[in-house]
């Protein structure tokens, strides 16, 4: 049988790939890496060109191999595909962590970054201090028993990680609401309606059937007029994979929250940290726990005063206190109020194909690029769309999927993540950089396009951000390019800095366009549009405080103990910076995919650090012009450019012509004095 998994292809080959093919591509490809690590440490291999370039080379392929597996059990699940998944978790741990503690390995790096370091170029150098650190994190220098140990906690939490993916997932999957009287969906926006009408009728059931994807639950939480329905939609949203959601013997995420929280702390302990926390802040910006916390509570002392005074004037529009499910509802309305302005009443003015095609004409304005759709692309479903970058002398400069729409067996949210990372390791081939954008938005209704909301405009901007980033890169070896080696806290800043490109006077009318007349966004409302982008930034910005502290909590104080502990410290983080109380059976956390499963463990923060870092990279940007050229190609070559070949700080020196200020985003947000 021939695997497509195993063949060269320029783009993985979805259309042959089936979950029969997983395991045998991962074995064979971790075998044929095993035997060629070890013919080049046998052979003595300590110089770059002879070790650390082979060694590239085999973390590519593999990458390449595994690339489509994880986006498709991301976005296509299925029994059979996940159990393949599931299946090879253990076997990529185990080869990752192996060679991390290798120690023939970290002492020829070790001898590479000695002899070679000073005529090794500041990319090579900064690869090989990113390996030196990585396998001192790994334990390298453990006994063996402990290194043992490491490994296993590795896979053990791998796999506790991939069960509270499966179990939000399903959780969500099972829920759903059928409604029979139309009176009960009053308020709602009619593609909503139209589609909870189509789903209905492909059950065979009358009226309206509602599932629990982000489209339908941001809907009825804003524009539901009945209370109980947005109350159920809350419910089930944020009970999920809990002791109060559904089908809680299956897909209760208490245990698995105290088993992760409990592996991560002893992986720590073994390397010699006292918590996960300090252990994840050994590849960040940030220094250390302390300057995290006082970072996030001096956000807080600015935010939180804003956030109490912005909820007490909605309670008195409301007339009433207001549960959590109504806060949505009535902040839409008292919004419509203040700006005359209303989401839904702007999607018209946002269909996709008008979106997409001004936010490339934005990257193309900034970095001389030039952005085309290709077709006859083997695509993994009829939503995906594929399009090329080039440069300005024709060349191809890197490429992207594009997968917009909420659907069954596909992950919630909105991400970015890696087909294919950029490799120049010899002169004969570059393998150009190729990203998956990925969001859920409501689908197109019939002939009609998909219609976004100015929030969802917002984070399709934020991805296709992260996407400039992995695509945009000029550096040679996949481990420092794109995205890979950038500390965490950082990652978030070429997203967070293009989503301000969204709000400008300048963009808006490139971006907006309405549906049946093909008028951009009238003035006036492009201005009441404008005005409302700080409404309740203080509320907003204190939610994401309690997240990150949450997080930064739990990862520096739970040591074994159960979920109560943990639920204790979330009330405790609440009643320090929340303004909005959520009711007793609110079970966020067993959802919270982005530190239980994902890549923000102790991470969380980074989202408001690089808040702070794109706010005042922008400021630049708006002080000579938002499309100034000599500004946008300094942005690409000192940030987007340098990927993970560069230290942080030093890059965004190299751009501002000094240290990040976070004045420039306490004006964004309506927060300065």
């Amino acid at each position: 049988m021939t695997n497509p998994l195993l063949q060269s292809h320029e783009l993985p080959p979805f259309s042959a790939i089936r979950p029969e093919h997983i395991e045998p591509a991962i074995r064979q490809v971790l075998d044929e890496n095993r035997a060629k690590l070890q013919a080049l440490l046998g052979a003595k291999a300590n110089t770059w060109q002879t070790l650390v370039v082979p060694l590239e080379e085999m973390q590519h392929r593999l990458s390449r191999t595994w690339s489509p597996v994880g986006h498709m059990n991301g976005v296509v699940n299925s029994d059979e595909l996940r159990a393949a998944y599931n299946a090879c978790l253990p076997l990529l741990t185990a080869w990752h962590t192996d060679l991390a503690q290798n120690a023939a390995l970290y002492q020829a790096y070790e001898f590479i970054q000695k002899n070679e370091g000073a005529r090794l170029s500041p990319a090579q150098r900064k690869l090989l201090e990113n390996a030196l650190r990585d396998f001192r994190l790994a334990g390298v220098a453990l006994p063996e028993d402990r290194k043992r140990e490491f490994k296993a906690l590795m896979e053990k939490l791998t796999t506790l990680q991939s069960k509270f993916d499966e179990n939000v997932l399903d959780a969500t999957n099972a829920w759903s609401r059928h409604v029979t009287d139309e009176a009960e969906i009053e308020g709602l926006p009619a593609p909503v309606v139209q589609r909870a009408r189509a789903a209905a009728q492909a059950a065979g059931k009358d009226g309206w059937l509602f599932t629990l994807d982000a489209p339908n639950y941001a809907a009825v939480l804003m524009h539901a007029d009945n209370e109980n329905l947005r109350r159920e939609f809350y419910h089930g949203w944020v009970t999920r994979g809990s002791d109060q959601g559904l089908s809680p013997e299956r897909w209760d995420n208490s245990a698995l929250m105290a088993q992760i929280l409990a592996t991560r702390r002893e992986l720590a302990n073994l390397v010699g940290f006292d918590n996960y926390a300090e252990y994840s802040l050994a590849t960040k910006m940030a220094s250390s726990t302390t300057e995290v916390r006082e970072f996030l509570q001096q956000l807080a002392i600015k935010s939180k005063p804003v956030a109490a005074q912005e909820f007490a004037e909605l309670s008195k529009f409301a007339g009433r206190a207001l549960n959590a499910w109504d806060v949505g509802f009535h902040a839409e309305r008292q919004k419509q109020q203040k700006f005359s302005l209303s989401e839904e009443a702007l999607r018209p003015y946002f269909p996709v194909p008008r979106v997409l095609a001004g936010m490339f004409t934005v990257a193309e304005r900034l970095y001389g690029v030039r952005i085309v759709e290709r077709t006859g692309v083997d695509f993994y479903h009829a939503d995906a769309r594929f399009y090329d970058i080039f440069d300005t002398d024709g060349s191809r400069r890197g490429s992207f999927f594009v997968d917009l729409y909420a659907r069954p067996k596909k992950r919630g949210g909105a991400w970015m993540d890696e087909c294919v990372g950029r490799k120049h390791l010899d002169a004969a081939s570059t393998t150009l950089p190729v990203a998956y954008l990925v969001c859920n938005f409501t689908p197109p209704a019939g002939k009609q396009p998909s219609l976004l909301t100015h929030s969802e405009v917002v984070t399709m901007f934020h991805e296709f951000g992260h996407g400039l980033h992995h695509m945009l890169t000029r550096v040679d070896y996949p481990s420092i390019a794109g995205i890979n080696g950038v500390a965490w806290d950082a990652v978030e800043l070429p997203s967070q800095f293009m989503e301000n490109f969204a709000w400008r006077p300048e963009v808006l009318p490139l971006i907006s366009a309405h549906v049946e007349t093909g008028e951009p966004l009238p003035q006036e409302e492009l201005q009441r549009l404008l005005g409302s982008r700080t409404y309740q930034a203080g509320m907003a910005s204190v939610r994401q405080l309690e997240f990150a502290l949450f997080d930064l909590r739990i990862h520096s104080e739970v040591a074994g103990e159960g979920v109560d502990r943990i639920m204790q410290i979330l009330s405790e983080v609440r009643d320090s910076v929340a303004v909005i109380k959520p009711p007793a059976f609110n079970r966020f956390a067993h959802g919270f995919q982005h530190i239980f499963s994902g890549g923000y463990a102790a991470g969380y923060y980074s989202y408001k650090w690089a808040e702070v870092l794109a706010a005042d990279a922008f400021s630049a940007f708006e002080e000579q012009g938002i499309f100034n050229e000599t500004v946008s190609r300094r942005f690409l070559s000192s940030i987007l450019e340098q990927g993970g070949s560069r230290d942080a700080m030093e890059a965004f020196v190299d751009f501002r012509g000094r240290k990040p200020q976070i004045e420039p985003l306490l004006k964004q947000l309506g927060l300065a004095a």
